[in-house]
This record gives structure tokens, sequence and C-alpha cells, in this order.
């Protein structure tokens, strides 16, 4: 069920140059399944109208605690990175859809950018489950790896920088991890990078999920700007998805 809720900010932590962590705070903190997003409203800058769209990035129910990992992107996510302790944040949650439980034991993560951000909470969702994950990063260069020992707590993970400053140089795609066998794949962050994963997880038969960022205004399917063509016809990601199973989409193989 869908609220509309004041959360008083607890702690806004800047991680690097242009990423930065709200935690959040609410007693009526709902129950939120992994790989869903909020939509965020942006007080004090008149060109940002629009609610943001942003993934769960990890929540703590017996504290009320909801974390959002954000990067700065426009004058919305500029103006949220702001925010001050004690100040409030207006939030519409939860929405969209959530990944889906493991098909098989060996299930692996893998997260490009600031598309890492769901994947601390469904990593953290799957080893309470009696699940190890297997988590893979991919960044430009080690100076955009950002909370490190969070997503340890919950997985093996392991790295690919694009300059090879840290783990193996290179693409996600290209890490020597995936000689191993999988029998699910999550994955999120830019569109051509989820888009080599489903070529992979499709050469070897393996059930994978992506996590779609198009363009999303009202987050419950009426402005209709998000819609993605999928198997089945046109589809809103803020209603359908964000979760789409690879073999729904035209996605070619």
């Amino acid at each position: 069920m869908k609220k509309i809720i004041d959360f008083v900010v607890k702690e806004n932590r800047a991680l690097n140059a242009d990423t930065f962590r709200l935690v959040l705070h609410s007693s009526e903190l709902p129950e939120i399944a992994a790989g869903q997003f909020v939509n965020v409203k942006v007080e004090g800058s008149p060109s940002t109208f629009l609610r943001r769209p942003i993934s769960v990035h990890d929540i703590d129910e017996a504290q009320g605690l909801l974390y959002l990992l954000v990067k700065i992107a426009g004058k919305g996510t500029e103006q949220l990175s702001k925010l001050q302790a004690g100040e409030s944040l207006n939030i519409v949650l939860p929405l969209g859809n959530s990944f889906s439980q493991p098909v098989g034991e060996r299930c692996l993560l893998v997260g490009g950018g600031v598309g890492i951000a769901p994947l601390l909470h469904l990593s953290k969702v799957l080893n309470k489950k009696g699940f190890h994950p297997v988590v893979l990063i991919g960044t430009r260069t080690a100076k955009d790896i950002v909370l490190r020992e969070e997503y340890e707590k919950y997985a093996t993970v392991y790295y690919t920088t694009e300059d090879g400053s840290c783990g193996e140089k290179g693409f996600p795609t290209q890490h020597s991890i995936l000689n191993e066998h999988f029998d699910h794949i999550y994955c999120c962050g830019p569109l051509p990078m989820m888009q080599a994963v489903a070529r992979y997880a499709y050469s070897n038969n393996i059930h994978c999920e992506v996590s779609l960022e198009n363009m999303m205004a009202c987050g419950i399917g009426a402005c209709l700007c998000c819609v993605n063509d999928t198997k089945e016809g046109h589809k809103c990601v803020c209603t359908d998805g964000p979760i789409f199973n690879i073999n729904d989409l035209k996605w070619q193989h």
C-alpha cells in the first residue's frame, strides 16, 4: 500500500564528489521489497517541480530508517544533496515491483555506477534467506567505489574498473568470476551494461532480471513517459517494473 510520508533527515553523507547517501527516519515506514523505489519531492528548487524516482538502497525496519544512495545528475538531485539533518523530505512509497526469489542456489548481483543502489537491500534479503550472493560492481575508477564494507557484510564482492585501479580492469561482463556457474542474475546499471549482462545470461541459459531506469515522472503509471516496449506490448516501468525478466524484453539475444 502506497503512502505519502514526511521523513526526517537523520544524515546526509557525501561519499565522493557526486554521490551521497541519505538516512531518513519515519515511525510509519512501510514494508519495502528489494527492487522497489520511492518518489521524492524536491523543495526549494522552482525548476524541479516533478518528484525524483530513487531506488531503495537499504532499510532498517526496527529503527524506521530508509537509506537512499543518490548520484548528482541534475538540479533536483543537487538540491537533495544540500539537505541537512533535521529537515523534512516528502516521499511516496513503496513503488514498483520487486526482484523475485532466486532460481537455484548461486545468485550473482551485477551493478554499474549508481545502479549498485538496490543491490545492498537485495543482498541483505538474500542473506537472511540463507543465500550467499556474489556481487560484481563496475565503476570507472577506484574513486567511484563507495560503501565497500556495507556490501561485504552480506556478499562476496568483486570489482572491475575501467582504468584497472581496483579489481580487474575492464567492464563487469569481462570479469573472470563469470567463468563460474550461476543460476540467477540480478542486474542494475547503465543500459549498455545491462544488455551485455543479458546477452551473457541468454548464452548461458541463466535466469536474469534487470532493473530498468527509464525516465519516470509520476511513478503511478499516469504520465506514460516511462513506457518500455516489451514482448507483451508497451508497459510502464514505474508500475509493471522497474524489475523485468530479460525474456520479456525485446533485447537482442
